[in-house]
């Protein structure tokens, strides 16, 4: 026995039921009503071709989301590290860097792959140009200013202008680089080291290539 699940209703199930009987032509009529409230923009005959050829998706617009651009931290300026004085030394550190002095000897040590008697004068005086001074024992054996002379200390920081340096007495000495001429001694190896050809970053150094022979000239 075959069950119906569903069928159209007849006229006389319509009348019985109460139900109005919709004909071919009204539901036709329905749709193309509908489709041309939703789809205002298109012709008559354009909403008659995609309904041959494919299913109609109706318009909705969706709005689209704002990408938010990302904006990049931005670091501290020159003056603001001046201004909040991050890399003043204060005077109770100063005497906190004699261990610092022990690990940069290691580390020329290291660098030049052992200071041995017969080393080449020329290639420690190479490697030291480009190297880290920054724990370095320097001395200021000539320059323009007389006051300058003499002065001997660790390297606390380099600047591209400027050696600030802790003597004996624990006195913090900012000298500049320029019109000074300095040594550097390590293992009875001495390095000179010309302030104003010397105007350079630490992180700099390194890609900086300097001339075989120095100058004279403070």
């Amino acid at each position: 026995m075959k069950s119906v699940i569903y069928h159209a209703f007849s006229q006389k199930e319509a009348d019985e039921l109460d139900v109005q009987h919709s004909g071919v032509q009204q539901a036709e009529a329905f749709v193309r009503a509908f489709l041309r409230r939703s789809m205002p923009h298109m012709s008559r005959q354009a909403r008659e071709d995609q309904l041959q050829r494919k299913a109609v998706v109706l318009e909705y617009f969706t709005r689209r989301k704002r990408k938010e651009k990302k904006r990049k931290s931005r670091g501290l300026s020159a003056r603001q590290r001046r201004e909040l004085r991050l890399f003043d030394i204060k005077p109770e550190q100063q005497s906190l860097f004699l261990p610092l002095h022990e690990l940069w000897k290691q580390y020329i040590r290291d660098l030049c792959n052992g200071l041995k008697p017969d080393t080449q004068p020329q290639m420690i005086q190479a490697k030291l140009l480009k190297a880290d001074l920054h724990g370095a024992i320097i001395s200021v054996t000539k320059s323009k200013c007389p006051s300058y002379v003499g002065v001997t200390g660790i390297l606390l920081q380099e600047t591209k202008h400027v050696f600030k340096i802790v003597t004996q007495e624990d006195r913090l000495k900012v000298i500049p680089k320029l019109n000074c001429v300095f040594t550097v001694e390590i293992d009875g190896f001495v390095s000179y080291i010309y302030g104003s050809k010397f105007q350079l970053r630490s992180s700099e150094r390194s890609a900086k290539k300097f001339k075989a022979k120095g100058t004279i000239d403070l």
